[in-house]
């Protein structure tokens, strides 16, 4: 049976510093094609567009208004820094043998992607061949439908729901599992690309669940699959130290790089949530 109103659990407990253990993959379909696919690197010839398939491991510490959430796959690996308080991202980014840092406040990733979308869209109008679809602040709205099944994942009693979106074209439905026993502040879920910012992360209605998300899975641009679960949550203090940026790595500005910047953006925003 599904209910869409209110959940009748007890309110989760909020836990403000903890660390999760979470394992996403990114299937892609049999038959893709990578060489059929744009360059959306920004120059150097390197497909930003499959960075993100296969398995990535993710850790993310939480204390408080701070999130850092470390992340590796078999292409690329860094850290990505987050503090709510501030408003800010800052993304360490270690791939092909170099280290990268860029950081940027919230507005300025929505000014990022203000002038991708209109970049893009002139070049579509100037090559027909070259397919863009604006991305535009959801208008839809969400609902949560809980049901009765459940299962045990990471040790947790958890539930399944579905999120409901009302949109032009009909209703989207997300199943996600999720504990009630517990939440976070500032973070309702991770895996996928949570922690990357408002505007990177994009917009995925997780924080209407009542409980962290534990796992899910979606569907993606062409043809492949996200699929994300919690494999472990230690709760417990987490030192100050974590949320240090290292200082062997020079942070840029993303929004003073002259376009250097624009590849890892496209990245976030083709494989976001």
């Amino acid at each position: 049976m599904v209910s869409v109103s209110a959940a009748v659990f007890a309110q989760p407990k909020t836990i403000s510093q903890a660390t999760v253990y979470t394992t996403t993959n990114v299937i892609a379909p049999e038959d893709d094609d990578v060489s059929n696919i744009q360059n959306q690197g920004g120059g150097g010839g390197f497909n930003f567009r499959n960075m993100g398939d296969g398995e990535t491991k993710t850790t993310t510490y939480i204390k408080n208004d701070l999130v850092k959430t470390n992340f590796k796959s078999e292409s690329f690996r860094g850290s990505i820094y987050r503090d709510n308080a501030a408003r800010t991202t800052t993304t360490v980014f270690e791939m092909m043998g170099s280290k990268q840092g860029f950081s940027a406040s919230d507005d300025d990733q929505a000014e990022m992607r203000r002038k991708l979308d209109s970049t893009m869209k002139e070049k579509a109008k100037a090559d027909t061949s070259f397919h863009y679809r604006e991305r535009k602040p959801s208008q839809s709205t969400a609902t949560v439908a809980y049901t009765e099944e459940s299962k045990k994942i990471a040790g947790y009693d958890c539930k399944k729901a579905y999120i409901i979106t009302d949109r032009l074209l009909g209703k989207d439905s997300l199943e996600v599992w999720y504990t009630p026993e517990i939440k976070f502040p500032n973070l309702s879920s991770t895996g996928g690309t949570s922690g990357l910012g408002n505007n990177f992360g994009g917009t995925n209605n997780f924080d209407k669940v009542d409980g962290f998300v534990m796992q899910y899975s979606r569907d993606m641009p062409r043809g492949r699959k996200m699929e994300v679960k919690v494999t472990k949550i230690e709760i417990g203090d987490v030192a100050d130290k974590e949320f240090v940026v290292p200082k062997d790595v020079e942070i840029k500005s993303m929004k003073d790089m002259n376009g250097q910047g624009g590849g890892m953006f496209r990245m976030m925003q083709g494989n976001r949530q």
